[in-house]
């Protein structure tokens, strides 16, 4: 690395310094306002533009899946539960099916986890079809669009095509009873069979209690130039190395791990959250699917994201500046990275901060319990709304079909 180089780094070492609570600006604080639409999306209130019905459905769909087991309520799925709690409080709720615009059929569909707390999504085919045929046997609405102005909550790894492996998500596609739906996924990705058109894309879920917890003193600098924790092989999963996140984590090991810029480990130390908050950028790699934790993470904690996942859809895209707040590399350019971030005009980092910074930013990403105004839950109704008024060629005429009940693997259609 060249003198040149070396002396930028040490500047922006020097110079970018952790001012910021993670959460909450302190008064008279510099920060900078998200300029244009993105801001002023940020902002929206949806209360007063939609009316959302939720569906009552049995215990078994849901809370009694929760009951069973717990850990639900912490994994990076569980959007849906929460986002199921938020409506039944929420003013936009009504208890009139008839003024509804949307309708909501709330079903756990991720909370069937192995020991060691991984989803399986082998069930959750059944279980939605099961929620659909009752909806559509207790109620006249979904017979009206066939879903249409429905919403489902599916954030597994590839959405609602119910598979964590992405060829095995290909091939399976998306649910056919979901075929009129509007989705809202954590998966995103562009031209892809598991991301339907219309799709809102929301991030992961991360405990804002459990992050709040982690928070250092404003004035510990930000020492470490790019951080990350994770897998760089899936062994188990894929012995030869070659496909899970399509190399991309192999090549940032075996380009950067002797590397004195890269603090880069698979262990998973107990500092994890203190340690975002010391570095400058934070790899957010694709894993099996695009999407990660790292980027909710790394917002919350003011760390620059470098986004490594090829065509993402990233959530709330048409809200938050991503590329004003981050950095995109192609996978392709992974060796390449200590010339790509070393090679970042110092100015261009302190903005990027600034707008990380920005208290709505944060805020944006949470799903936080009591829901706060412009959280991720609002961001959800917000992308709702605007998708309001439904078009006219949604509603079915009497008797007419669209869907396929019998298409789709054979096991799905079992009764469940």
């Amino acid at each position: 690395m060249t003198n040149r180089s070396w002396g930028f780094i040490l500047l922006v070492l020097s110079a970018i310094v952790l001012n910021l609570d993670a959460f909450e600006l302190r008064k008279g604080q510099k920060t900078e306002r998200i300029s244009g639409s993105a801001g002023d999306v940020l902002e929206d209130d949806p209360v007063g533009r939609l009316k959302v019905f939720v569906y009552e459905l049995p215990s078994k769909y849901n809370k009694k899946i929760l009951q069973k087991d717990p850990r639900c309520l912490n994994h990076m799925f569980a959007a849906e539960i929460y986002m199921h709690r938020f409506l039944l409080s929420s003013p936009v709720r009504t208890l009139n099916p008839e003024e509804a615009d949307w309708f909501y059929t709330p079903v756990y569909t991720t909370c069937d986890l192995t020991p060691n707390g991984l989803p399986l999504p082998f069930k959750s085919p059944r279980m939605m079809r099961s929620a659909i045929q009752l909806i559509s046997s207790n109620w006249p609405y979904w017979n009206r669009t066939e879903g249409a102005d429905h919403f489902f909550i599916v954030p597994h790894d590839f959405g609602a095509c119910f598979h964590y492996q992405e060829e095995k998500a290909i091939e399976r596609g998306i649910l056919p009873l979901l075929q009129r739906a509007t989705l809202v996924q954590t998966f995103g990705q562009r031209n892809h069979v598991c991301l339907k058109e219309g799709s809102i894309t929301v991030p992961p879920y991360a405990p804002p209690q459990k992050m709040q917890s982690h928070l250092i003193p404003p004035s510990i600098p930000r020492s470490i130039f790019v951080y990350f924790r994770g897998l760089f092989y899936d062994v188990g999963n894929d012995p030869e190395g070659g496909y899970y996140a399509r190399g991309a984590r192999a090549a940032v090991w075996e380009n950067f791990k002797d590397n004195p810029l890269f603090d880069i480990s698979t262990e998973h130390p107990t500092t994890y959250y203190e340690d975002m908050q010391r570095a400058v950028f934070c790899l957010c790699p694709l894993g099996w699917a695009p999407w990660s934790p790292r980027l909710v993470e790394a917002v919350i904690f003011g760390c620059i994201p470098v986004i490594i996942a090829d065509d993402i859809v990233l959530p709330f895209a048409d809200a938050i500046p991503w590329e004003d707040i981050g950095v995109y590399v192609d996978e392709k350019d992974v060796p390449n990275l200590d010339t790509i971030l070393t090679s970042i005009p110092t100015e261009v980092i302190l903005r990027k901060q600034r707008l990380l910074a920005n208290p709505s930013m944060k805020q944006a990403m949470l799903f936080p319990h009591p829901a706060q105004s412009g959280d991720a839950f609002h961001q959800i109704l917000n992308g709702l709304a605007r998708k309001l008024p439904h078009d006219k060629s949604v509603y079915l005429r009497k008797g007419e079909k669209v869907l396929n009940w019998t298409a789709g693997p054979l096991a799905d259609l079992k009764p469940w």
